[in-house]
């Protein structure tokens, strides 16, 4: 007999959904093609603005010093997702020193966006669910190669 209770989701199936939202629903409009940092402003949904997003993603991922980790961050720059997924991508190639700044900066996301009059209440909750599972996973990383806090 099948049981027909409902099945819960896994966190990081949810976590994976919240990114692919996060990233569909935080697109920009009115930039060139040409800025690769043009996509950490970008807060709408649509189509050039995901693809700037792409666009700056993959320039922070192609940095091979990543100087992005040392940028000063916006509140829409943390609402894009872009920063937070470059630390989540990279995690593994991170230096102690990097992944606790990465860790400092998911856990200010909350108190950055608290004051934020131009995003909307779900982006400021999608964007804090991500830098919540973001900042843990950069700590377990941290753990797991002792890196001291």
């Amino acid at each position: 007999m099948r049981d027909s209770r409902p099945v819960k989701p896994r966190c990081s199936t949810f976590a994976a959904g919240c990114i692919g939202l996060c990233l569909a629903a935080s697109g920009c409009s009115g930039f060139g093609g040409g800025d690769s940092r043009a996509g950490l402003s970008c807060v709408d949904d649509s189509k050039e603005c995901v693809d700037q997003r792409q666009t700056t993603l993959n320039s922070f991922l192609s940095d091979q010093d990543r100087k992005w980790v040392k940028e000063p961050v916006s509140a829409q720059a943390h609402a894009s997702g872009v920063r937070l997924f470059a630390f989540r991508t990279r995690k593994k190639e991170l230096s102690c020193e990097e992944l606790a700044m990465g860790r400092r900066e998911a856990d200010s996301v909350p108190k950055t966006l608290k004051g934020a009059k131009d995003l909307s209440p779900a982006q400021i909750s999608r964007t804090n669910m991500l830098a919540a599972e973001v900042g843990k996973e950069l700590a377990a990383e941290m753990r797991s190669r002792r890196c001291k806090a």
